[in-house]
């Protein structure tokens, strides 16, 4: 970093910013979400600013000789970061079992390393940061989708008492690809019926909030009620 700065060079930086910030944000708008093109060229300028502004204030960095007060600019990047910090919590929301955002949250604090970087006058590092987290974003979207991912759900099913067993339902759920997490068992004597009480985990890569498995379930004879509860998603 020079120790002093024109205003040319501050203008190359504050537009390299605005390219960085534009090329994130208009990836998070166009996949719909909340943080998108000015939220996130906001941080990003943000933090480009607070590099630039520290870079011209390096001439009166430390003591000054008729004062006790020290000068220390690591704190106005650093305090950028902070409060990005509470930005991405902000973007974080938990829906009963599921959480989600934390991406757009990553993506916050991501466009801040990226501003700073360009701000602070590291304009090589910054461009090729930000090509990179367009690649990330964008072009492993779809690889990720095509990933198996497992979702956790809550399987009930009432049938009549003759007409299945714990290990045989046990065998159909991991034929169908379930990993069984637990399994019991509630006899209801006097109505000659049999609970079942499952936790799965299932893959749910095609995005399917329901697996086409019940439909089989429900077609066993002497099946009184099946209830089927998606409890949360893997992380991604």
């Amino acid at each position: 970093m020079p120790p002093t700065i024109h205003w040319q060079e501050i203008a190359i930086r504050l537009l390299l910013t605005v390219l960085a910030g534009a090329l994130l944000g208009i990836e998070r708008s166009r996949t719909g979400h909340f943080a998108g093109l000015r939220t996130t060229l906001l941080v990003t300028l943000a933090a480009s600013v607070s590099m630039i502004q520290m870079n011209l204030l390096i001439p009166t960095n430390g003591k000054p000789p008729d004062s006790y007060a020290v000068m220390d600019l690591m704190r106005l990047p650093l305090g950028i970061l902070t409060g990005v910090g509470f930005i991405g919590a902000g973007a974080i929301i938990r829906k009963n079992d599921m959480v989600v955002g934390v991406t757009t949250a990553a993506t916050m604090w991501f466009a801040t390393v990226v501003g700073l970087c360009l701000g602070g006058g590291q304009k090589i590092l910054g461009s090729v940061a930000t090509v990179l987290g367009f690649l990330v974003l964008w072009g492993l979207r779809s690889f990720e989708n095509h990933i198996e991912r497992y979702q956790s759900a809550a399987l009930s099913l009432t049938i009549a008492e003759d007409r299945m067993s714990a290990e045989h339902l046990r065998e159909q759920l991991e034929r169908a690809k379930f990993r069984v997490k637990s399994l019991s068992v509630a006899h209801r004597v006097s109505e000659h019926h049999k609970k079942f009480d499952c936790e799965l985990h299932w893959p749910s890569s095609n995005g399917v909030a329901v697996p086409p498995f019940l439909t089989e379930l429900e077609r066993l004879p002497g099946v009184v009620e099946l209830t089927w509860k998606n409890i949360s998603s893997a992380p991604s």
